[in-house]
């Protein structure tokens, strides 16, 4: 089995085989500061272009799924695009969209020999996702999906956290995981 590692950082900066790009429904609007923003400013056209194709091939990408392409000028040599849920109250699933966001991402990594891979705290800035919720759902099917077969040639997930309170929410639900 694989192994989850918490950190706080810059994922545009992780040498790792994948880094997962929390992005919007229609992969191509790139303002903003958030973890979209770095990872095409700093990953440059080819990933623009790669989403560009994408988008014509299946139009938008809805929330919950994943597509990979290039990491561009990335050190990461490919990129996992998926689409996280805006949170409205949590009446319209946005949990269950959350956990298809991490599961699809991991399926997507395993099915095209990722065997790093980062992921940063998807829906918890814009989408105002709450923070606590979400960290039990990142950390909790992160471990799930390194428990089962499907998982067992990832070597190593971390998820990245941008700001010290997702790390410190990440931190302690992963172990409270490993107590339990």
């Amino acid at each position: 089995m694989g192994k989850l590692e918490v950190i706080q950082g810059d994922i545009t900066q992780l040498e790792v085989d994948a880094i997962v790009n929390a992005t919007n429904t229609n992969l191509l609007s790139y303002e903003g500061s958030g973890v979209n923003g770095k990872i095409i400013e700093k990953g440059g056209d080819a990933i623009v272009q790669e989403c560009k194709k994408v988008r014509i091939k299946m139009g938008s990408l809805a929330p919950g799924k994943a597509i990979i392409t290039t990491g561009g000028d990335l050190p990461a040599k490919q990129v996992i695009h998926t689409v996280g849920p805006v949170w409205k109250g949590g009446e319209e699933r946005e949990e269950m969209l959350l956990t298809d966001c991490y599961d699809n991402v991991l399926r997507t990594a395993a099915e095209n020999g990722i065997k790093t891979i980062g992921i940063p705290n998807i829906s918890t800035g814009f989408y105002k996702f709450p923070r606590d919720i979400a960290a039990e759902i990142s950390v909790g099917t992160c471990l799930w999906f390194l428990k089962q077969k499907l998982g067992e040639n990832i070597d190593k997930i971390i998820l990245v956290c941008h700001n010290e309170e997702n790390y410190a929410l990440c931190k302690n639900e992963l172990e409270k995981n490993l107590k339990a």
